[in-house]
């Protein structure tokens, strides 16, 4: 008899998050290996689209980013003095105790979290699992497992994923892995929005990025894998595909180029968003074209700081010159202003090298939005362990990105500054008469979730 395993993507307890094409990659690959060896069933606690969501009005943008259910819940002790209400994201708790009640027992449970910070969804799963279904097997993975391995061995699963090697996973689960099969989109009994990787890991060594610690080494994946997992994708009826890529751009003669030639080739129709930053550096209009005519919507430029000193000591990823290079290709190429946008760091423990504001009306007189990336203060990258003097690092709670901005800024700065992105994106809005609902990143902080890679998978 096959094993029955349950994929749960958690609820996430937080001071704000969005929709933002967000969707458990990670766990959804891991099990696709395992078609056909197991039965296996999903709970998403994030689907917006699941028939148990509870109703009400929750915003969705022509591009299928939109509110989360949610309810207010007491803080954590640690945070008592941040001035915002803490919330639980996703289908209520009795959503999930009923499905137990009515599916288990299972003899595995693949548990995955994005955020580091997130854990508490994490236990809340498995306190659920052990009343529910007590001789099930939980297995823990994702970024929060590799990073912050001892804390996640003591929420009381069964086995922890820790980096990038699943060979243990697959002894704890006697089976033998199959990476020709496609990941478990189909689990999904309404489906919209998929995600797709052509590479992991990233060159670059940002000093305040994660993603060396998860993927140690960049390389690319095979070309027509990824072209299937998009057609299958495509066959489910996606029509908005967000690459999860910390270095989509980087080597684009042998990755992104051959990707986008079979995609017009093959005259596969979706919308392509890049949530997770891309590198303005590699942007010529000749890349810039063949992305717009490719199917990109949404372009989300990995800017940062406009500072120079700051931008070459925190590894000199891009500088302004190449943003400014980039946004000229890309409009030239006919994308829509309306959908281009800079991440700009705000809460960095070096912030006063970082020309916060400077940077801010730079990005607007380049006619893009600007997009605050609050800063989440990794344990093990450089500007992480910097932290340590104002938090404590070995408490994932304090990696949370609102949490340590207002602890570091105040939150009149945090506040005026977000007020300021908002009055210069609008003023574009406005210029160029579009409406869009975006995504509430100028009022909460956009976490990308590519710099705390999904599941830790190769």
């Amino acid at each position: 008899m096959k094993p029955r395993i349950l994929l749960v993507n958690p609820p996430i307890y937080d001071f704000s998050a969005y929709d933002f094409w967000l969707k458990p990659y990670g766990l959804l690959r891991v099990a696709g290996f395992l078609r056909g060896q197991a039965d296996f069933s999903l709970f998403d606690f994030l689907d917006r689209l699941d028939a148990r969501v509870p109703p009400g009005n929750y915003r969705t943008d022509r591009w299928e980013r939109g509110e989360f259910y949610s309810e207010i819940v007491a803080k954590p002790t640690i945070f008592a003095g941040i001035p915002r209400h803490y919330r639980r994201f996703g289908l209520p708790r009795a959503e999930f105790q009923n499905f137990l009640a009515s599916q288990a027992p299972f003899d595995f449970v693949l548990v995955q979290t994005a955020m580091t910070y997130w854990y508490i969804g994490v236990q809340e799963i498995i306190d659920a699992l052990r009343v529910f279904s007590p001789k099930t097997k939980i297995v823990l993975g994702g970024v929060y497992a590799t990073i912050c391995a001892v804390h996640a061995q003591q929420l009381g699963a069964d086995f922890v994923v820790n980096g990038t090697d699943l060979a243990p996973l697959w002894h704890f689960l006697e089976s033998a892995p199959d990476d020709g099969c496609m990941p478990f989109w189909d689990l999904y009994p309404k489906l919209q929005t998929g995600v797709l990787k052509l590479a992991d890991g990233c060159p670059f060594r940002c000093t305040y990025c994660s993603v060396p610690q998860v993927y140690p080494k960049f390389h690319a994946r095979p070309i027509e894998r990824s072209i299937d997992e998009l057609e299958f994708l495509n066959q489910l009826g996606v029509e908005h595909v967000a690459f999860y890529e910390d270095a989509l751009l980087y080597q684009p003669e042998q990755i992104l180029k051959p990707f986008l030639r079979a995609v017009l080739k093959g005259n596969i129709r979706v919308n392509f968003h890049t949530p997770n930053a891309l590198n303005a550096r590699f942007i010529d209009r000749t890349l810039a074209q063949s992305m717009v005519d490719a199917g990109f919507k949404h372009f989300y430029l990995g800017f940062e700081s406009g500072a120079y000193a700051w931008q070459k000591k925190t590894g000199g990823k891009v500088y302004s010159h190449e943003l400014d290079r980039a946004v000229t290709s890309l409009m030239s190429a006919g994308a829509d202003a309306s959908c281009l946008h800079a991440y700009l760091i705000v809460g960095h423990p070096n912030s006063a090298e970082q020309s916060v504001e400077e940077s801010m009306h730079l990005t607007h007189e380049l006619g893009i939005k600007v997009m605050l990336s609050e800063f989440s203060p990794i344990p093990g990258t450089p500007d992480g362990e910097q932290c340590r003097r104002w938090i404590d690092l070995d408490e994932p709670l304090w990696h949370n990105k609102t949490a340590f901005t207002l602890n570091r800024l105040g939150s009149p700065e945090v506040n005026r500054l977000k007020q300021l992105a908002g009055r210069l994106n609008n003023r574009l809005d406005k210029s160029a008469r579009a409406s869009p609902v975006e995504a509430p990143g100028t009022s909460h902080g956009v976490t990308k979730i590519g710099k705390l890679a999904p599941f830790s998978l190769p």
